[in-house]
């Protein structure tokens, strides 16, 4: 059965707390973590405890870390993340960009020595909220991309992110990666032993294939976007460079071509990019929320190919999830369930997820 949000959320700060992440930033993580599963991005909220996990077990996570402003300007600041988990440091980023945008009209932030921050998403629509525009961007950790036209793995998925405040409620929010699809979504298709659907990966010499293990145990590697050199997957190649470059050439975070990148002796050295600008730099605000407003309804007014599949913008499906979930409670696949109880039993935290909490399972 579906939990409600609050005890989803509960459970993962549960989690983190147990493994000794301090409070403030067990509460950051479990508000972005849940905010995912929320809003349909469910290979970035739950399921990630699967990998913090292992990570924390390899010595890559310094769980206690809390993140400091190591330097600052009027309109920027570097964040150090102190080799901890992602959110709590990215938070702290995007809400210094958010405070410098209303001083200034911008504000940019970078984050180095950090790790996996959850969804993109969450931080763009902090900045749209506050009433900017938005823009996230991160490195990876795992090699799992070939450039285009090459026979090795040298990139991550990349994602990035952004926002643009629109009608109160309804932001264009773009969350995306540089591959075909993210990595959890592949990840999630291991957790429930299903194949991936044909685009989402490669054998290790270049032959697509649907096996979700490929990527992560066979040396086969991910799509960039575009699939491949005749769909046009530079594309994505050029824009996870971009974000490499924004990310961790602007942070001094280890590149992921670099062969220390696997090879750190405590933390993953992640570095993240953060934006916050203000429309009242060019024009007034309200004007420009209306516009975006506008022009998004037109879009949303295009004639669909099927009637029952109208044409949407970005943020619109995540909304729709969020309402439903809100309601129905967050659903999460057997497989997994059972991967994160264990995790709990193992860390000692209390089980709030149980279908039946009489169940011997939830003792």
């Amino acid at each position: 059965m579906p939990a409600p949000y609050e005890t989803h959320r509960a459970q993962i700060e549960a989690i983190l707390l147990a493994w000794s992440v301090p409070p403030v930033g067990a509460s950051r993580a479990a508000d972005i973590m849940a905010w995912a599963d929320l809003h349909g991005v469910d290979s970035h909220g739950l399921s990630m405890l699967t990998v913090y996990d292992q990570r924390r077990r390899q010595d890559r996570l310094r769980l206690d870390a809390v993140p400091t402003l190591s330097r600052e300007t009027p309109v920027s600041a570097l964040v150090d993340g102190g080799g901890g988990l992602g959110h709590p440091a990215a938070f702290l980023a995007m809400e210094t960009a958010i405070a410098k945008a209303r001083t200034t009209g911008i504000g940019v932030v970078c984050v180095r020595n950090s790790s996996h921050f959850g969804a993109c998403g969450y931080y763009t629509a902090m900045a749209a909220e506050a009433g900017f525009l938005g823009m996230a961007a991160t490195s990876a950790s795992g090699i799992q991309v070939a450039p285009t036209g090459g026979a090795q793995a040298r990139l991550g998925t990349d994602p990035w992110s952004f926002a643009a405040p629109g009608r109160e409620g309804e932001p264009f929010l773009l969350d995306m990666a540089t591959t075909t699809v993210a990595a959890g979504r592949i990840r999630n298709r291991a957790n429930e032993g299903l194949p991936c659907p044909p685009g989402w990966v490669l054998t290790r010499d270049g032959h697509p294939s649907t096996d979700p293990l490929e990527a992560s145990q066979k040396g086969g590697s991910l799509t960039p976007l575009g699939g491949s050199p005749e769909g046009s997957s530079y594309k994505g190649y050029g824009l996870a460079a971009m974000v490499n470059i924004l990310s961790a050439c602007l942070s001094g975070s280890t590149l992921i071509t670099d062969p220390m990148h696997l090879r750190q002796p405590h933390g993953q050295d992640i570095g993240h990019f953060f934006l916050a600008l203000s429309p009242g730099l060019f024009r007034d605000g309200d004007d420009f929320r209306r516009d975006v407003a506008a022009f998004c309804d037109a879009l949303r007014a295009t004639p669909p190919v099927d009637e029952a599949a109208p044409v949407m913008v970005a943020g619109d499906p995540q909304r729709a999830h969020a309402a439903r979930r809100r309601h129905e409670g967050i659903p999460v696949a057997p497989g997994l369930m059972a991967k994160v109880r264990a995790i709990a039993r193992e860390s000692g935290a209390p089980w709030l997820l149980d279908e039946d909490p009489a169940s011997p399972s939830s003792a």
